[in-house]
Protein backbone atom coordinates (compact mmCIF):
# COMPACT_ATOMS: atom_id res chain seq x y z
CA UNK A 1 0.00 0.00 0.00
CA UNK A 2 1.22 3.29 -0.79
CA UNK A 3 1.77 5.93 2.01
CA UNK A 4 -0.59 8.49 0.58
CA UNK A 5 -3.16 5.64 0.59
CA UNK A 6 -1.65 4.19 4.03
CA UNK A 7 -2.49 7.90 5.11
CA UNK A 8 -5.70 8.81 3.61
CA UNK A 9 -7.16 5.36 4.62
CA UNK A 10 -6.16 5.98 8.09
CA UNK A 11 -7.58 9.54 8.30
CA UNK A 12 -10.73 8.63 7.16
CA UNK A 13 -11.25 5.61 9.19
CA UNK A 14 -10.40 7.21 12.50
CA UNK A 15 -11.90 10.78 11.34
CA UNK A 16 -15.10 8.31 10.91
CA UNK A 17 -14.57 7.08 15.03
CA UNK A 18 -14.17 9.86 16.39
CA UNK A 19 -17.22 11.65 14.55
CA UNK A 20 -19.56 8.42 15.21
CA UNK A 21 -19.11 9.45 19.06
CA UNK A 22 -21.04 13.09 18.43
CA UNK A 23 -18.99 15.22 20.04
CA UNK A 24 -20.42 18.86 19.35
CA UNK A 25 -16.70 20.57 20.90
CA UNK A 26 -14.75 18.19 18.48
CA UNK A 27 -17.41 18.41 15.50
CA UNK A 28 -17.56 22.55 15.92
CA UNK A 29 -13.30 22.78 16.02
CA UNK A 30 -13.35 20.82 12.66
CA UNK A 31 -15.78 22.58 11.38
CA UNK A 32 -14.22 26.03 11.99
CA UNK A 33 -10.72 24.39 10.98
CA UNK A 34 -12.87 23.14 7.82
CA UNK A 35 -13.98 26.98 7.19
CA UNK A 36 -10.45 28.29 8.15
CA UNK A 37 -9.42 26.81 4.44
CA UNK A 38 -12.41 28.23 2.40
CA UNK A 39 -11.70 31.11 -0.42
CA UNK A 40 -11.65 34.59 1.53
CA UNK A 41 -9.72 37.28 0.76
CA UNK A 42 -6.49 34.62 0.60
CA UNK A 43 -7.28 32.04 -1.90
CA UNK A 44 -7.37 28.01 -0.83
CA UNK A 45 -3.83 27.52 -2.69
CA UNK A 46 -2.29 30.54 0.28
CA UNK A 47 -3.76 29.12 2.83
CA UNK A 48 -2.70 25.55 1.91
CA UNK A 49 1.01 26.95 1.99
CA UNK A 50 0.53 28.54 4.88
CA UNK A 51 -0.88 25.39 7.13
CA UNK A 52 1.98 23.32 5.19
CA UNK A 53 4.60 26.09 6.90
CA UNK A 54 2.98 25.98 9.79
CA UNK A 55 2.52 22.22 10.15
CA UNK A 56 6.63 21.42 9.31
CA UNK A 57 7.49 24.43 11.81
CA UNK A 58 5.04 22.59 14.31
CA UNK A 59 6.58 19.12 13.23
CA UNK A 60 3.61 17.34 12.75
CA UNK A 61 3.62 14.95 10.16
CA UNK A 62 0.13 13.75 9.50
CA UNK A 63 -0.85 17.54 9.09
CA UNK A 64 2.01 17.95 6.79
CA UNK A 65 0.86 14.89 4.69
CA UNK A 66 -2.65 16.69 5.04
CA UNK A 67 -1.21 19.82 3.39
CA UNK A 68 0.33 18.41 0.87
CA UNK A 69 -2.05 16.25 -0.31
CA UNK A 70 -4.44 19.16 -0.68
CA UNK A 71 -1.64 21.52 -2.29
CA UNK A 72 -1.29 18.98 -4.91
CA UNK A 73 -5.09 18.81 -5.48
CA UNK A 74 -4.78 22.29 -5.98
CA UNK A 75 -2.20 22.15 -8.66
CA UNK A 76 0.94 23.25 -6.65
CA UNK A 77 4.14 22.65 -8.23
CA UNK A 78 7.16 20.89 -7.05
CA UNK A 79 9.38 23.78 -7.36
CA UNK A 80 6.48 26.01 -4.64
CA UNK A 81 6.86 23.37 -2.67
CA UNK A 82 10.27 23.45 -1.97
CA UNK A 83 10.20 27.12 -1.90
CA UNK A 84 7.56 26.50 1.37
CA UNK A 85 9.35 24.11 2.17
CA UNK A 86 12.73 26.42 2.23
CA UNK A 87 10.90 29.39 4.21
CA UNK A 88 9.43 26.27 6.77
CA UNK A 89 13.78 25.64 7.38
CA UNK A 90 14.00 29.22 7.59
CA UNK A 91 11.43 29.97 10.00
CA UNK A 92 11.87 26.58 12.39
CA UNK A 93 15.34 25.90 12.13
CA UNK A 94 17.20 22.35 11.47
CA UNK A 95 14.65 20.29 13.70
CA UNK A 96 11.95 21.14 10.29
CA UNK A 97 15.04 18.59 8.52
CA UNK A 98 14.12 15.30 9.31
CA UNK A 99 10.26 16.46 8.49
CA UNK A 100 10.95 18.07 5.01
CA UNK A 101 12.71 14.33 4.44
CA UNK A 102 9.38 12.70 5.18
CA UNK A 103 7.34 15.66 3.01
CA UNK A 104 10.15 15.10 0.32
CA UNK A 105 9.05 11.50 -0.08
CA UNK A 106 5.39 11.98 0.56
CA UNK A 107 5.23 14.80 -2.38
CA UNK A 108 7.47 12.27 -4.68
CA UNK A 109 4.70 9.61 -4.71
CA UNK A 110 2.12 11.90 -4.70
CA UNK A 111 3.46 13.34 -8.18
CA UNK A 112 4.66 10.11 -9.21
CA UNK A 113 2.05 10.28 -12.23
CA UNK A 114 5.04 12.69 -13.42
CA UNK A 115 2.40 15.69 -14.06
CA UNK A 116 4.23 18.43 -11.78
Amino acid sequence: MSLVQEFNDYRTRMNERILAQDNKVIKRFWSLDNQTYQEGALDTRTKELLGLVASMVLRCDDCIKYHLGKSHELGVTTEQIFEVFAVANMVGGSICIPHTRRAVEYWEELTADGLR
